[in-house]
């Protein structure tokens, strides 16, 4: 057998100072296309599939999956027993929802084939995240395919170091203590779609700063794929698309045009339920409305199709929102473009937990509940992208409930881990650090009622909830949700504050902004149209600070400051630092020392890190200081020509035993009692003696040697 060559052809760029290679080979070739992408040490393969073949549903049956390797980090991860990938990690789940979201508002929602994107990791390093590289490839593979798709796209990740804006930072680079934000920006020629945006106060006219060089950056990205697609691109397929017949449309419009014969108005039927100030009103109405409309098509149509008639239904609702809008500034619940809906909140609500608060903002209710922790609790992360501990945990649930609707309670899904994951990131940066405030900490936001924006709702929310538990966090944090309606290219548009249900799921974007009275922290775009101008986003971002500011006053009239004192039901956590080598120490064989420590003292807990911090946690502070005095005694580092003084727990033939504390004790040669010859030991010293004395020795082992003679001018 002889080696050949795969055949391939390759194409290249410069992104951030270094290669983007794409490449396309027989490699996986029964997909529809494929592409390998190296970026550094990072290589991924993107497959695209469309099978032949309608599927029966009433929607787009995308999927984009984010495949993880634990190969590709040159790792061996699992559990003991079962040593290979089982469910995606948070990182897996972020970064596909990321792809998915740039990719999806490009296909043409009428399309019923089935098609799939996945995203296959199979080589990383560490310093160059992979998201650019999954994204890129995907937008070239569906690119080069013969799937219908209103392509390519470009993204990068932009980060502020000093004053300086980095295309595609290293994660070493990211570190900088200048780096004031970090954002993943994408979308279409000329548009932005989609953004991830993770900072610490960032100042709006640097984010804006940002997405201009990211425009720039993709649009040069587009331009090379687009290159790539002319060479060696397919023909695209004629794909049915999914159109109701006329004669149905034509009977539904009619009927939802006309007015209520009951009422008195000649308002018709569609907008007398859609604008309802009430969400629980809307969605009867409009549940009504429905069914009222498939009784008129039994008789109206002739084998009426009630899928392809909601089809309409719902089109015709899109439609109306948007000229209503538009035209007038006439929103669903009656508010103006800029007003946020009814502010309420409490805190303080449970005696039992160790904060809570309950936000609401319209029919939008988010119930936070603050557990803190000693350190031990930590959740630790593994992952191939990550390996280490995280100290602060924001977890979001989003019960079927919250909309009127029954389901089943299951783990969470991507929509519970990415909103989860945003309202994070808004408070991280916020959170004191462990040597400030030694505790784990975890919040957890239950979604009671959701009428738009939820995860901004919990950003309010866990902010009030940390401050009612006695964190002392830097600042206060809110965040604000802002829509959009435009015409159809994106001449006329109107930026929506404080986005709710209708303008959510009819509207074009669901833009989420978070942070402090002095910048922002988060943020996060999605969109369903093909992107946003410059212009629009401008306008977003102004609207929403005077939104957030606005917020944040009210919460300062709930708590305006962090409560001075922590609940009772919290333990008490101390800490020291000791030298690292001590640890072994501390510990003892088989953990006996620690172990009989936590007995002692009756403990909940006592945590050592690999830098020699100790944390001592205990239902009450007089057991854990007790505990860490111990702890001291038995690491103190012990230098000869110290004085030391302690009681004598033995009398031995040749010396004394004394007490240091701590379990640490030293001894006294009878030839260091004093000066001159001692007989007996007895002579000078007897059991129970408190002595001061001088150490002379300390051996490698931590023996200590002591003299009292030299404690009076004597020489050794």
């Amino acid at each position: 057998m002889t080696n050949s060559h795969i055949p391939r052809k390759q194409f290249s760029i410069e992104v951030g100072g270094k290669t983007l290679s794409i490449e396309i080979s027989p490699i996986a070739d029964q997909t529809n296309a494929a592409a390998l992408v190296r970026y550094c040490g990072t290589a991924i393969l993107v497959t695209a599939v469309m099978p032949m073949g309608e599927v029966g549903l009433d929607y787009l049956p995308l999927r984009v999956d984010y495949e993880e390797r634990f190969y590709a980090a040159g790792k061996i991860l699992g559990s003991r027993f079962v040593r290979r990938e089982g469910r995606p990690s948070e990182d897996a789940i972020l970064a596909g929802r990321l792809v998915d979201r740039v990719l999806r508002p490009l296909f043409d929602y009428r399309i019923r084939r089935e098609i799939q994107v996945v995203v296959t990791v199979l080589a990383i390093d560490e310093e160059n995240d992979p998201d650019f590289v999954g994204l890129i490839g995907a937008s070239t593979a569906l690119g080069i395919s013969d799937i219908p798709w209103n392509g390519p796209v470009g993204g990068v990740r932009i980060a502020k170091i000093g004053s300086e804006f980095v295309v595609n930072p290293t994660n070493s680079a990211l570190k900088d203590p200048s780096c004031s934000f970090e954002t993943f920006a994408a979308g279409p020629a000329g548009h932005i779609s989609m953004i991830e945006l993770g900072g610490n106060e960032a100042s709006e006219e640097d984010i804006l700063k940002a997405f201009e060089v990211a425009q720039r950056e993709n649009d040069r990205l587009i331009e090379f794929q687009k290159d790539i697609v002319k060479q060696i691109g397919k023909p695209k397929a004629d794909v049915k698309l999914y159109e109701p017949a006329p004669e149905l449309r034509a009977a539904v419009e009619a009927f939802l045009l006309a007015s209520s014969p009951t009422s008195r108005s000649e308002t018709p039927k569609l907008e007398e339920a859609v604008y309802q100030p009430d969400k629980k009103e809307q969605y009867a109405r409009m549940h009504q409305l429905k069914s009222d409309l498939f009784v008129h098509l039994e008789t109206a149509v002739e084998k009426p199709d009630l899928k392809a008639a909601e089809f309409v239904f719902e089109e015709m609702v899109d439609a109306l929102v948007h000229k209503n809008i538009l035209e007038s500034g006439r929103r669903p619940d009656g508010r103006d473009v800029t007003k946020i809906r009814n502010l309420s909140a409490e805190v303080g609500l449970f005696e039992r937990t160790h904060g809570s608060a309950l936000f609401i903002r319209g029919n939008t209710q988010a119930l936070a509940v603050t557990t803190l922790a000693a350190p031990g609790q930590e959740q630790t992360i593994e992952s191939m992208e990550t390996i280490g501990k995280r100290r602060f945990m924001l977890h979001y649930n989003f019960p079927s409930y919250s909309v009127g609707e029954v389901g089943p309670f299951r783990s969470p899904g991507r929509r519970e881990i990415g909103h989860g994951a945003l309202a994070e990131k808004a408070l991280r940066p916020l959170i004191p650090s462990s040597a400030d405030f030694p505790y784990a900490v975890r919040v957890v936001s239950e979604i009671l009622s959701s009428n738009g924006s939820s995860s901004m709702a919990t950003v309010c929310a866990t902010t009030l909830s940390l401050m009612d538990a006695g964190v002392p966090l830097r600042k206060p944090a809110a965040g604000i949700a802002m829509g959009l309606m435009s015409n159809a290219d994106g001449s006329q548009f109107k930026v929506l504050t404080d986005l709710q249900g209708p303008e959510d799921f009819y509207g074009d974007m669901d833009f989420k902004v978070a942070g402090t009275a002095d910048g922002v922290n988060a943020i996060q775009l999605d969109v369903k149209v093909h992107g946003l101008t410059m212009e629009i986003i401008k306008q977003t971002l102004k609207q929403a600070k005077d939104a957030r500011l606005e917020i944040l006053k009210f919460m300062e009239g709930i708590i305006a400051a962090p409560r001075p004192a922590l609940s009772k039901y919290v333990p008490t956590i101390v800490s020291l630092a000791i030298n690292p080598e001590k640890i072994g120490l501390l510990i003892g064989p088989g953990g006996k020392m620690i172990n009989g420590l936590i007995k002692k003292y009756e403990l909940a807990s006592i945590d050592v890190e690999d830098d020699g911090s100790v944390f001592v946690a205990a239902d009450k502070p007089e057991k854990a200081h007790a505990a860490v005095a111990e702890i001291r005694g038995l690491t103190k580092e012990y230098r000869i020509g110290e004085i030391v003084e302690g009681p004598v727990v033995k009398i031995l033939d040749f010396g004394a035993i004394i007490d240091l504390g701590g379990g640490k004790d030293a001894m006294i040669h009878v030839s260091e009692l004093k000066q001159g010859f001692v007989k007996q030991v007895t002579d000078v010293l007897h059991m129970g003696d408190v002595v001061k004395a001088k150490i002379i020795n300390v051996d490698l082992d931590g023996h200590i040697r002591l003299s009292l003679k030299q404690m009076n001018g004597g020489g050794a």
